[in-house]
């Protein structure tokens, strides 16, 4: 946990109080989790990995340091649970027969639409 000035209104105390919590996680050296948590972890992050695989989370919601370290706590743990829970593979599936045919009949329209809006060179004589 690091601990620095949080930003926005509060006058003299905001410049004085280092109430904002930082917390660093360093992902790529855990040894808790396990390699594919890691990679779904490194994912779910985005900009808020390091290139060395550090995770950080800011947390200044609140106005007193143990409310911004808990709720950097839970934002890290509730990261780390989306990150253990695998998704799904997708099963590859066919149109069924009314969809092909609704496709083709929706097509079919469409042309018709497009030929009824032609000129044909007997109209213009």
């Amino acid at each position: 946990f690091d601990f620095i000035r949080s930003a926005g209104p509060g006058g003299q105390n905001v410049n004085k109080v280092a109430t904002a919590c930082q917390l660093r996680f360093d992902v790529r050296q855990s040894l808790s989790l396990t390699e594919p948590v890691k990679e779904r972890l490194i994912k779910l992050a985005g900009s808020r990995m390091t290139d060395e695989g550090v995770l950080v989370l800011e947390a200044r919601r609140y106005r007193t340091q143990e409310q911004n370290r808990a709720d950097a706590l839970l934002r890290l743990t509730t990261l780390i649970e989306k990150a253990t829970i695998e998704p799904k593979t997708r099963r590859a599936t066919r149109p069924s027969l009314s969809a092909k045919a609704q496709r083709v009949d929706s097509k079919k329209k469409r042309g018709e639409t497009k030929q009824a809006r032609r000129i044909h060179p007997s109209d213009l004589e």
